[in-house]
């Protein structure tokens, strides 16, 4: 893919970025690509928090991808890109990228940081979400502060097993079908010391899977930590009216149509990455009305607050919502 198919028409969710060349491409498995970005000077990179991720521009197009790396002092991003063949596009171009392309990315963001304070970091990760992990255990290792990882995959369809054995040694416990895992994860759900945070990674309904075992497991909520990869198939919608109260104007959100995409027909510049409800970078204040809450990014005492919303992706259980813009 050229270079320049990436540098036109920018992408709200990587403006104000950094434009980045292709130093590596390597295979992980059949479906799963490592892509290393560095600066084509070669100057360091800004750093970031450990679980950090990066939105890629492809097209007209944007998607989010975790960074592998610690974050500390980075001269390049890894990124691994699994492809979906029925997907949006955005993993199929990521794959057609070869050494020397250009591509605009974000500046690295973070919601799913290690906790300074935990006394352990206890790491689950299934498929690509592997990649979040890595970087949690390159800075667990730097910082030399406790973790271990419970990794599921499926056979010869591990991506970076080599780096996280290395890593980890010990601490990394396999599973390659779901008997042995759900046995593993009893056991380090019932063994941890106290004061360790659990951080989980995969899809959905594998995640839904380890949090609820936890929860009956009697972990709280505040020591459970969940990156996910985006927000499922959502509806329409019903149709319904804003009141921007800010800038005195009225505008209709039609079913199908999200709330950020009308503010930003309107001229309105809401800040944005994922679009898909998990970054949390399109939040507005909300004055009067509630919201219907169809993100991943606020807990739950926030939703009952009504007070934020993420305008990406949800909308509005009133007939009218009021907006402080």
């Amino acid at each position: 893919m050229s270079a320049t198919a990436f540098r036109a028409n920018i992408h709200p969710a990587v403006e104000g970025g950094l434009q980045l060349e292709v130093t590596r491409v390597s295979v992980q498995t059949s479906s799963v690509t490592t892509i290393t970005l560095g600066d084509p000077s070669g100057t360091p990179l800004p750093r970031y928090v450990p679980g950090s991720h990066i939105v890629v521009q492809y097209g007209d197009g944007a998607n989010a991808y975790s960074l592998t790396g610690s974050g500390s002092a980075p001269f390049e991003y890894a990124i691994s890109v699994l492809r979906v063949e029925d997907g949006v596009g955005g993993s199929l171009a990521m794959h057609r990228l070869a050494p020397g392309d250009r591509v605009r990315v974000s500046r690295p963001r973070s919601a799913f940081a290690p906790v300074a304070t935990a006394r352990h970091h206890l790491l689950i990760a299934a498929g690509i979400g592997i990649t979040p992990m890595l970087s949690h255990a390159r800075a667990a290792a730097e910082w030399d502060a406790a973790a271990s990882m419970i990794y599921v995959y499926r056979p010869e369809a591990g991506a970076h097993v080599p780096e996280a054995r290395e890593l980890l040694g010990a601490a990394l416990t396999e599973c390659t079908d779901r008997g042995s895992f759900q046995k593993e994860l009893t056991e380090k759900l019932t063994t941890q010391k106290l004061g360790t945070h659990l951080y989980v990674c995969g899809p959905a309904a594998f995640m839904d899977t380890v949090l609820g075992h936890a929860q009956e497991l009697g972990w709280p909520k505040t020591r459970l930590h969940s990156e996910p990869f985006g927000t499922p198939a959502l509806d329409e919608g019903q149709p319904f009216t804003v009141n921007l109260v800010r800038s005195a104007t009225t505008l209709e959100v039609p079913a199908g149509v999200s709330l950020l995409e009308t503010l930003e027909k309107a001229g309105k510049s809401i800040p944005n990455m994922c679009r898909k409800g998990v970054c949390g970078e399109c939040s507005v204040s909300v004055l009067r009305g509630t919201p219907q809450h169809r993100d991943l990014y606020l807990g739950e005492e926030e939703k009952v607050a009504n007070t934020t919303m993420m305008c990406c992706v949800s909308r509005s259980l009133d007939q009218e919502l009021e907006l402080d813009l």
